[in-house]
């Protein structure tokens, strides 16, 4: 199961959600995302964020 760590949530946070469902997680991918901005006529990609995403299995 994916839990994705959400805009006003730490990383603390979601990991507590993680267990509070029964999981515990086994992976953590971060994705940065860009936004476009314009100078002088050209097009560039800035950073903008990231999204971090827990990858967990459910507890025996």
């Amino acid at each position: 199961m994916l839990f994705e760590v959400q805009e006003n949530e730490s990383i603390d946070q979601c990991l507590g959600r993680i267990k509070e469902a029964g999981y515990f997680p086994v992976r953590r991918t971060e994705k940065p995302y860009f936004k476009e901005v314009t100078k002088n006529g050209k097009v560039e990609y800035e950073p903008a964020g990231r999204q971090i995403v827990f990858e967990a299995k459910i507890l025996e």
